[in-house]
């Protein structure tokens, strides 16, 4: 691949935030999945939305009145600790096969809205294709460009530029502007972030679930009895390696796949120097166990877990992002971590439903340009070129002749 055919994206997406900045289309409502907003007045759609109502055809032509400059308050400004906090995601529901469920599983019924630049939401498109959902459970992505008001749908122009295509970027079929109108139109009072993914019920005109680790879970179990084999028998919570997997995921969710959030965006000298020198000190663990702990290809082992795909989303995104833009820098993962960096391309490279949700113009574009307050500029750098390594090529060395 030459580092013309691999950054030449990269250019054209420069030219489309400019034919953002130039206001050709309506930003009206949207949404942020770290964003707290404070609803005062609330003239929006009814709780009993289908969602076939143009976004442009609100009740009474208003607009939710509130301070949509909390969204890019990654850190609470009156929080003299400069520390990023994540707020708990606040839809619960479940989607279970029990009898008498509230959410039953059912072909069709249910959607995703998800933003290939998130990682948590990249969970969940990993797992629908592991678990062969694709026909079951349908999906939509977000623009990647997060403007003052959050995560917005593309305009059907935008869905066929270079940058931003991709499987399952089209535009809302109710022609909703921003994800923040399918949390309104559930809840006009709703007080909390509009983040991605979340599990949309079709049926019921209802927000399911907006919590990653769970999502996940419902994939991986709850529609067994509508899927066949080989699909039927992954299995990526298996019982008798449920306590490993929960205490894999309480260090790695706070250290590493959030502790990227908190190394970037932190406000103090203090608290980046602090959370950053925990992430590295996950990932040199991390590197052990991948190195000498475990004889196989993934985590466990042999088996794939939801262990791999929750720790791929931030590791894939670690060199062409978190490095630069997070000042994640100490080391970077090709050349600092083999086994991570061996691991990470295994799963890329050799099973299809984690290469074919990985995209990597969202994921640049998004932070490099929709963080303003890191990068005030939204220059994109072109590197690391390629974005991920051929899976047998390794990181050239570097040779001095005396």
């Amino acid at each position: 691949m030459s580092i013309r055919s691999s950054i030449s994206p990269l250019l054209r997406g420069t030219a489309a935030l400019s034919h953002l900045s130039k206001g050709s289309f309506r930003i009206t409502r949207s949404s942020s999945f770290t964003s707290s907003i404070k609803v005062s007045t609330h003239r929006y759609l009814s709780t009993t939305t289908n969602f076939k109502m143009a976004a442009q055809d609100t009740p009474s032509g208003k607009e939710v009145q509130k301070d949509d400059n909390v969204i890019t308050n990654w850190v609470n400004p009156s929080d003299k600790s400069g520390e990023f906090k994540r707020q708990q995601s606040t839809f619960r529901s479940f989607i279970s096969s029990s009898p008498g469920s509230e959410f039953p599983p059912e072909a069709g019924r249910y959607h995703l809205y998800v933003s290939y630049a998130c990682p948590w939401a990249n969970r969940t498109l990993i797992a629908r294709k592991l678990k062969g959902l694709e026909d079951i459970i349908s999906f939509s992505v977000v623009h990647w460009h997060m403007g003052p008001k959050g995560w917005r749908f593309v305009t059907d122009e935008e869905a066929e530029q270079e940058d931003v295509k991709g499987e399952g970027v089209v535009p809302h079929e109710g022609r909703l502007s921003h994800l923040r109108e399918v949390y309104f139109g559930v809840n006009p009072e709703y007080e909390g972030r509009f983040t991605v993914p979340v599990l949309w019920d079709k049926k019921g005109g209802r927000i399911v679930n907006n919590e990653s680790s769970e999502i996940l879970r419902m994939l991986n179990s709850e529609f067994n009895g509508l899927i066949d084999e080989p699909f039927k028998s992954v299995d990526l919570y298996p019982e008798d390696l449920r306590r490993e997997i929960d205490e894999t995921h309480e260090w790695q969710y706070d250290l590493i796949n959030n502790g990227v959030y908190k190394s970037g965006f932190a406000t103090t000298q203090e608290a980046y120097e602090r959370n950053v020198k925990a992430l590295f000190e996950a990932l040199d663990r991390a590197e052990k166990h991948l190195a000498d702990g475990t004889e196989g290809p993934y985590w466990f082992g042999e088996r794939l877990t939801e262990v791999d795909i929750r720790l791929f989303v931030t590791i894939v995104r670690f060199d062409p992002v978190y490095v630069q833009h997070f000042k994640c820098n100490i080391r970077d993962i090709r050349s600092g971590y083999p086994a991570i960096h061996k691991w990470m391309r295994n799963l890329y490279w050799n099973i299809p439903a984690f290469k074919d949700t990985t995209n990597f113009n969202h994921i640049k574009f998004h932070y490099t340009k929709s963080h303003t307050n890191i990068n005030p500029l939204s220059i994109t750098p072109l590197g690391p070129v390629p974005d991920i390594l051929p899976r047998w090529e390794e990181v050239p060395a570097v040779s001095f002749r005396g």
